[in-house]
């Protein structure tokens, strides 16, 4: 199995970025100001209730893990799956994954195409072309880059990864569609914007980005709850 992508030297760490992990709610508070200065769209979500929540992911190779568990099935089948994985798998780290047979892995109910992808991503890490707990060093598009040379690590799920457990400011999925029916109702639009327009969109709250992501997110749940609406789980 070959993944896409080289290995580069790293830059030092926080070159490319604001120098501010998000890593605690304080963090997070300072983005949100830095946010709301930039741009008074998102000044206005957080005074209407847009509060984010910091919402942190355990880093390296068990954080992506969890979230490619989680990718398009409910929250209940993914708590299930994880438990039997990490029953098997008390030790979830690349080399743990690289050398578990397929059948505990199907076991557990990892689909094969997850299988594929936890294998390239264990790979990944192996080579050193991966380095989970070193990405938020880079600007969040070339940590995102990397991320998808990865055979199966889709462009949401690189995003997350980075947003969520790594802290990185500035990471934006813009595919995610919670964020675009957000923006759809922060910027009074008739429909939801693609990806590539809110990415776009987004470019006005570099270097902070991550943080209008949560606060899109704290928007989207005030909205909802406004209207009445089911939330997700």
């Amino acid at each position: 199995m070959r993944t896409r992508t080289t290995s580069k030297p790293l830059p030092a760490p926080g070159a490319g970025v604001t120098g501010t992990l998000l890593d605690s709610d304080a963090a997070l508070r300072e983005g949100v100001a830095a946010l709301a200065a930039l741009d008074p769209v998102m000044a206005r979500l957080v005074a209407e209730g847009a509060e984010p929540a910091l919402r942190k992911r355990p880093p390296g190779f068990a954080g992506l893990a969890g979230i490619v568990v989680s990718q398009q099935i409910s929250t209940a089948s993914a708590a299930a799956i994880w438990a039997r994985l990490t029953a098997r798998l008390p030790d979830l780290t690349a080399e743990a994954l690289a050398t578990a047979p397929d059948e505990a892995l199907r076991e557990a109910g990892l689909s094969a195409p997850k299988i594929r992808t936890l294998r390239a991503a264990a790979q990944a890490v192996a080579e050193g072309a991966l380095p989970l707990n070193a990405l938020h060093a880079l600007p969040a598009d070339e940590a995102h880059r990397r991320m998808v040379a990865v055979h199966g690590i889709g462009p949401w799920t690189a995003d997350v990864y980075l947003l969520f457990c790594l802290g990185h400011p500035d990471a934006f999925p813009a595919g995610d569609l919670a964020l675009q029916e957000a923006a759809r109702l922060a910027d009074g639009l008739e429909a939801r914007p693609s990806a590539a327009a809110l990415t776009a969109r987004a470019e006005a709250w570099r270097p902070w980005r991550g943080v209008a992501a949560k606060v899109l997110w704290a928007y989207y749940r005030v909205a909802k709850a406004r209207d009445g609406a089911p939330l997700p789980g």
